[in-house]
């Protein structure tokens, strides 16, 4: 994998993506920023925006094995993480995997569930392996979560813990699509379009290259300078006195492994302030804990972050 075969690719998959997502390009660029710099992916929105869809789209597209989990408050950590059957003709157990060994896997409304079977991803998003029964067994790669979660719902919902939202990557927002991108997705509707039908879309990469992609970027070359303007970035989510609890070095480097996509992306060998702000907002906002004071006002996280990024020195070039 070279510079130009890495940027002619991310732009066929994200071509591949825009004939069936309509105006969700920053959803679409975030969630493939996520799997390329080996993260997992938060997204939030309300009912009905296309946030499952975007999953399904990008499995096809980038030739994965995909598995969905619907979480609901009955589900069980053996649910997703598979379990050990006897089996009467071997007289011995036989592990049955469960849907957690796919290189991409769909957990929708993951609030639904509750602690302990969120809790069951913890392992295979650090780690990239499952244990089950005494045995560690290895996740396939390219291996890649995204969830997503309702925020206009609470009854019969769990919010994720600290320590669930600090594994995924990045957090990306949903809202609602302006008036002339509503027109066209019904409009597509009409002249037949089925999002459960995505037969039409044909694979732009397969998973063996998108592993070669992943190690590209990750040899993408940053300067000391814009490592420091990335860990003040971070830092200054401590020290903000609207924010009780900032984000960890974790979030220092899962900044840094996005930039380096985005530089990547855009056919540079090396990452530059401007790759490192787009991503800050979608790697900070679920890391940083509001003050209930800030709370009250109506500040947000991202209006925090957005602060922060303003106020923040940025390195000039050598």
């Amino acid at each position: 994998m070279d510079q130009s075969q890495f940027v002619q690719t991310f732009e066929r998959i994200k071509s591949q993506m825009a004939r069936v997502v309509v105006g969700q390009e920053p959803l679409v660029e975030g969630v493939l920023v996520a799997l390329l710099a080996k993260g997992h992916v938060l997204i939030e929105g309300a009912p009905g925006l296309g946030k499952t869809l975007v999953a399904r789209t990008l499995a096809v597209v980038s030739g994965c094995s995909f598995k969905r989990i619907q979480f609901t408050p009955d589900l069980m950590p053996s649910d997703v993480t598979g379990s050990s059957i006897f089996d009467r003709q071997a007289a011995s157990f036989a592990f049955i995997p469960g849907p957690i060994f796919a290189q991409l896997l769909l957990t929708d409304e993951i609030n639904r569930a509750p602690a302990k079977t969120q809790s069951a991803l913890l392992e295979a998003m650090q780690d990239r392996q499952v244990t089950v029964d005494g045995n560690s067994r290895p996740l396939p790669h390219p291996f890649c979560v995204i969830a997503t979660q309702n925020p206009v719902e609470s009854q019969g919902t769990y919010p994720l813990p600290e320590a669930q939202l600090d594994r995924f990557l990045v957090k990306l927002t949903v809202s609602d699509p302006p008036r002339e991108v509503e027109h066209i997705i019904v409009r597509n509707h009409a002249s037949g379009f089925d999002p459960s039908d995505l037969s039409a879309l044909t694979a732009a990469v397969t998973p063996e290259e998108l592993v070669a992609m992943q190690e590209y970027a990750q040899r993408i070359r940053i300067d000391d300078a814009v490592v420091g303007y990335i860990v003040d970035l971070v830092r200054r989510t401590r020290e903000d006195r609207a924010i009780e609890l900032g984000a960890s070095p974790r979030a220092s480097i899962a900044l840094l492994k996005a930039a380096q996509v985005i530089a990547a992306s855009e056919g540079r060998d090396f990452v530059t302030p401007d790759d490192v702000k787009p991503m800050v907002a979608p790697v900070l906002r679920h890391r940083v804990m509001l003050h209930p004071d800030a709370q009250l006002q109506g500040v947000t996280a991202d209006d925090r972050i957005a602060d922060i990024l303003r106020s923040a020195p940025v390195p000039r070039p050598a």
